[in-house]
Order: C-alpha cells, then structure tokens, then sequence
C-alpha cells in the first residue's frame, strides 16, 4: 500500500542572511560582451548574439548575457523589452535568428522544450500553472522526474524517498499543512507557491521565473523573496521582475533590457544610479 506519510519540514520565516549587495556584486564582474564569451568564471548560461525576429520585428536584438554557477539574477525592463522572449528562448519554446545559446556544454538552439528540461532547465510562467483538482502532495508527486508526468503517475509507488523529498519541498514553500488540500483551493500566493515547489521537486540547476510575486501581498513578497534566497542554493536562477522592492531583497545582479537589447547591467544601486535606466524605466 503506498505510504502517503508526509514528513513535515517547518520552514524558517525570517530575513534571510544574505551578504551586503556591494559583496555579491563583486562576485559578478564579468559580463559578455559581443564576441567575446568568457567562459572562465563558471557560467552555466551564456548567451552571444542572439536575435529572435517574429515577421521582421526583433523581440531580441543581438543580445549577449552570461549567467554563473550559484547566481541570482534579475532581468527588468519595460514592457516588450523581450525579457520574456529571453526565458521563451533558453526553455527552448522559441528558436533564436542568429547567435548562440548553451547551458554548461549544450547547444540549446538544437533542442524542443522537453529535452531542455531534462537537462535541468525549469520554467515558471507568471500564471500559476497547477492542476486544481489535484492535491497539493500529488501535484508534487507528479512532478518528481520519475513520474514523467499524470501517466507515470499510475504506474509509479509512493517510497520513503519521495515522501521526505515532498515533505522537504511543502516545508520550503510554506504548504506543510496543505498537503492534502486541492491546489484550486489555495489562494493565489499559495498556488504561485505550489508551482515553484513543482520546479524544486525536479532539482533544476537553473531556475526560470516569470514575475514570480505579480498578485501577492506584500507578507506575501517578504516570503516569496525569503524563499527564492534559499531555494537558489546551489543552482542558478533568473527572475523577471517589475517590482523593485522584490527585486532589491533577492538581485544578486541585475541585467536591464530595453528593446531586446542589454541597456545595462550591475547590482541593484548600480542600475537604479544609471541615467539611461532612470530614462527608459525608472523614471516612469
């Protein structure tokens, strides 16, 4: 019979401990620039000259961009800068134009969605995407790498590993006493939660959030934030973001876009200080 014991993890609700952002900052000094990627400081994405077109428009105009091993960045900018182009591009949903795109030794541009997710690549898209007549335990159960899915899920037993494994992830995404609830149920926050806790269930090594807060109070972005901080241990993450007090609680460094290009790139008072950012975004 399978075991539906979850083992609960109580989570730390709390500021987390994270360095002065002068200190992370220093950390990320070498962005790309065009032709020449730098490969010599750990990245696990880069990205070099990449132009996406739709019927003659570029949603991404030669872009260049390098993320690192065990970073967090955020990715602002106003609308149709192509910052979500950009997540579409590295999930493998849309092909780039021109340029290239790798994650470790992989030549994303070569794969469909599915095989950049094996690698350890995942997406959250800024609406929740859960299944609502499923439990809270059983969507997490169904996104184990295992399971591959609703189908592997009929043929897949409950074991101790996995049941500490959800018990771990509810913990982190504050649902501990949700297990057994239906995700239609759950708040907004909570579902937004829920998602993120489906990415963490299949250990990515890069994280891909689409305005992970957009809809949530403002407890709720302290927890948003306290969770991201230390769900990003150990793999890389990238945000898109307008919320600037989010941002500045999480950013290890931030990349703005404006037109599909890079305007500017640094920590959080770098970009807030830059006049072409106050321009084109912040001073709107």
């Amino acid at each position: 019979m399978a075991d539906n014991h979850v083992k609960p993890v109580e989570p730390v609700i709390e500021e987390a401990a994270r360095p002065a952002q002068d200190d992370i900052a220093s950390r990320y000094q070498h962005p790309v620039t065009p032709g020449e990627v730098d490969l010599s400081h750990g990245a696990i994405l880069y990205l070099e000259d990449i132009s996406v077109s739709f019927e003659g428009f570029r949603a991404l105009n030669e872009l260049s961009l390098m993320i690192e091993v065990g970073e967090l960045r955020c990715v602002i900018g106003p609308n149709g800068a192509g910052k979500t182009t950009l997540l579409d591009m590295i999930c493998g949903k849309t092909k780039p134009t021109e340029g290239t795109i790798r994650f470790k030794d992989h030549d994303l541009a070569e794969m469909v969605e599915y095989e950049v997710t094996r690698l350890g690549v995942g997406r959250k898209f800024q609406n929740p995407s859960t299944y609502e007549d499923l439990t809270v335990l059983e969507n997490l159960e169904i996104s184990y790498p295992e399971q591959r899915g609703v189908v592997g899920s009929l043929f897949f037993k409950r074991d101790r590993p996995l049941m500490d494994k959800i018990g771990e992830v509810a913990g982190q995404i504050y649902l501990s006493e949700h297990v057994h609830e239906k995700a239609g149920s759950l708040s907004h926050g909570q579902k937004q939660w829920l998602e993120i806790g489906m990415l963490l269930m299949q250990d990515p090594k890069l994280l891909l959030l689409d305005e992970p807060v957009a809809g949530m109070s403002p407890r709720e972005r302290e927890l948003t934030a306290d969770l991201l901080n230390r769900a990003s241990a150990g793999r890389s993450t990238i945000v898109i973001e307008h919320d600037m007090a989010f941002v500045r609680m999480i950013a290890h460094r931030v990349t703005v876009m404006h037109q599909g290009k890079v305007l500017a790139e640094g920590s959080m008072e770098e970009v807030q200080r830059d006049e072409r950012v106050i321009e084109v975004y912040l001073g709107h």
